[in-house]
């Protein structure tokens, strides 16, 4: 799955922009990287969401414990990778039918957030049980929330391209040739949100996470760390 967002929705992480500077390497425009997704992965599926969004996904390769879906529903799109646990309980908790599947249940919990401001983000993303990520784009607001499980178990990247876009997605290398050095792979147990100001840690959102300059040979630009947590952003690739 492949989310890419300009910087009028998305401002690029500072510690992504300085990575880039450390090491110059090559990197693509947002419309390239799009474009070699759509041209390298079986049954691509893109959309263009107003101006400043793309979205893309395959089922193409996916795995049957970790499958990709797309859903959109009152403006608000999701991208969601993996499965839930605890997709029953939740289904009942929302009032959803049992026929809702897990990006359904995403942008249910996503909605419920919104509308019951000022509840806390960290709240619906720690009811979550299971191996997950998803990007989910709100057209109505111009938000962006991004998560990952807490044990990292489906793989996800975030990294900034040439013409300053910033690219969340599954595949490592996709984002390699596109963003250069101003890569990383987003932090386990974390989430990103526009509408809270950037990246939290959902079991202690008070933690500062503090972004570690990768050594020049590592495939990383920065490794994201939750400060006084061992969980890290890098994984081994």
């Amino acid at each position: 799955m492949l989310g890419i967002f300009s910087s009028s929705v998305v401002s690029p992480p500072e510690e992504l922009v300085a990575a880039g500077s450390r090491t110059p390497s090559p990197k693509t425009t947002a419309g390239k990287l799009l474009t070699r997704f759509v041209e390298n992965k079986a049954s691509a599926v893109s959309l263009q969401v107003g101006e400043h969004v793309q979205l893309a996904y395959t089922h193409h390769s996916e795995s049957p414990w970790h499958p990709r879906s797309f859903a959109v529903k009152d403006e608000i799109f999701c991208l969601f990778e993996g499965a839930l646990d605890n997709l029953g309980s939740l289904r009942q908790q929302y009032g959803l039918a049992k026929s809702a599947n897990e990006v359904i249940l995403v942008i249910e919990a996503y909605k419920a957030l919104r509308d019951r401001a000022p509840y806390p983000a960290n709240r619906v993303v720690c009811h979550l049980s299971g191996s997950f990520a998803f990007i989910v784009f709100d057209k109505s607001t111009s938000t962006v929330f991004v998560a990952s499980d807490q044990a990292g178990k489906v793989p996800l990247y975030w990294g900034i391209t040439a013409d300053g876009y910033v690219a969340f997605a599954d595949d490592a290398d996709l984002l390699k040739g596109s963003c250069g050095k101003s890569l990383a792979s987003f932090p386990q147990g974390c989430f990103y949100s526009t509408a809270v100001g950037g990246l939290r840690c959902y079991e202690n959102p008070k933690n500062k996470i503090t972004a570690v300059p990768a050594e020049e040979e590592e495939i990383w630009g920065a490794t994201f760390k939750v400060e006084g947590s061992a969980v890290l952003a890098a994984t081994e690739y």
